[in-house]
């Protein structure tokens, strides 16, 4: 079985380069353009099924990514991106700044500390380790050949972190996956790989 994982599209708060955690962005012109791109793309590509982040920005990008094929989007909140808590909307210079004690996040994610009502980089890992172990895994011994799923940033960090079976140390891998694009992985019904 093989695994689209997608991050959203551009939003104006991706533009003036803010946190967005749980806030609901829509897509600006820059992100509907790309996700409208990605989908003639991968227009030949015969997806079984896609899930989505109920929020606006990844669940649109869905929507332009599935294009005219006849199949069902399914909204998890499990996919909702990490939240940022009351730090939601802050500025990334702010959230970097040698002052801010949530400055680690992107350089030492092991010394990361979620801001108050914020979720911790642990429980957002658990929370995608289960929706991948409960509802992605099985769908292998159902003979489902190919699945997407748009969701963000962050939370996608988490899912590699477990495909790939990374810690916290090393969360974001190769880098912060970039607006619309996709990584692809195989699962052998045991092990996933990335392609």
């Amino acid at each position: 079985m093989e695994l689209y994982l997608v991050r959203h599209g551009k939003t104006l708060w991706n533009a003036e380069n803010r946190l967005q955690g749980r806030s609901d962005i829509e897509l600006n012109e820059e992100g509907i353009s790309a996700a409208q791109e990605l989908g003639e793309k991968l227009k030949d590509i015969p997806f079984d099924m896609i899930f989505s982040s109920p929020l606006k920005r990844a669940y649109r990008t869905a929507e332009l990514i599935r294009g005219n094929r006849e199949i069902e989007i399914i909204k998890d909140d499990r996919l909702m991106e990490l939240s940022f808590g009351i730090c939601d909307g802050i500025y990334y210079k702010d959230w970097t700044a040698e002052n801010c004690p949530y400055r680690f996040f992107f350089t030492e994610p092991d010394k990361y500390f979620p801001p108050e009502k914020g979720e911790s980089l642990k429980e957002c890992c658990d929370r995608t380790k289960g929706f991948i172990q409960n509802v992605i895994e099985p769908l292998a011994e159902k003979q489902i050949q190919r699945v997407m799923i748009v969701a963000h940033g962050a939370l996608n960090a988490s899912i590699m972190c477990y495909l790939e079976k990374r810690d916290q140390k090393h969360f974001w891998g190769n880098g912060l996956q970039k607006n619309c694009e996709e990584r692809i992985f195989s699962f052998n019904g045991s092990i996933w790989t990335a392609n």
